[in-house]
């Protein structure tokens, strides 16, 4: 656990039914600005900063997803919140599939979003892991920005690109460097089927790191999980294509 209490914000109308957004490493719960406004209409929308991210303490690792899911458990006991809905993106993804499988009494319903039960081999995390110990995350900004947005929206909407990039760039470089090394030892194929809530897998057609392929197998492998992929999306879908991410998950949540 955390000894310090995870950076949090909620936002809707008090009694309503809950929502947790759970965001992708290197980010912050600021990526989900752009569906706070229609989730927080008809939601108790509960957003918070991974540990080793934004403002939320980075306690020396290593770090498991484990770890992440026992801090989201804690943040929802202090604020005295027995159930609730959860949507992650892509690290965040992995913590809610973890949640569902071992907390199932807390969740009502699931939203995965770019996300996996295996994110490739280790090595790759654990050479991304070295890179940001000794370089900085500045390292890996240019390379990550190009993989969570299309060419086409970096020019359409270059702010809304560099904000990512200024939020990535300030990730302390040893809580990404942790966080690196959960998601080097995160493999949940043989647990997808201990996934009880009601689930939906949502992908971006233009995915680099989560292909519409893969999303497409988790949904089959998870039971009773619907499916749905958004075009022209790339990793980030939260920031880039929010209103078709908000109805998907609206729809969804019922």
């Amino acid at each position: 656990m955390v000894a310090e209490p995870l950076y949090r914000r909620v936002d809707g109308p008090e009694g309503a039914p809950v929502v947790v957004l759970s965001h992708a490493l290197g980010s912050s719960f600021e990526m989900w600005q752009r569906v706070l406004t229609p989730l927080a209409t008809r939601y108790r929308v509960l957003r918070c900063d991974t540990r080793g991210h934004g403002r939320s303490p980075a306690p020396p690792g290593p770090y498991a997803i484990a770890d992440l899911v026992a801090d989201q458990l804690g943040l929802l006991d202090t604020l005295g919140i027995d159930r609730a809905s959860f949507v992650g993106l892509s690290m965040g993804g992995a913590v809610c599939m973890l949640l569902a499988a071992t907390a199932p009494e807390r969740v009502d319903r699931l939203v995965l979003c770019s996300t996996a039960e295996k994110f490739g081999e280790p090595a790759g995390w654990l050479e991304r892991a070295a890179t940001v110990r000794d370089q900085g995350t500045e390292a890996l900004a240019d390379g990550t920005m190009e993989r969570w947005f299309t060419p086409e929206f970096a020019l359409r909407e270059p702010d809304a690109v560099e904000r990512i990039r200024e939020i990535f760039t300030a990730t302390d470089a040893e809580g990404y460097a942790a966080c690196c090394e959960a998601i080097a030892a995160w493999d949940f194929a043989h647990r997808l089927g201990e996934i009880a809530a009601p689930t939906m897998v949502v992908g971006g057609r233009r995915d680099p790191t989560v292909s519409p392929e893969r999303s497409q197998a988790l949904a089959a492998a998870i039971p009773g999980a619907a499916l749905a992929i958004i075009s022209d999306a790339a990793h980030l879908t939260a920031v880039s294509h929010p209103q078709e991410l908000t109805t998907a998950v609206l729809a969804h949540l019922g």
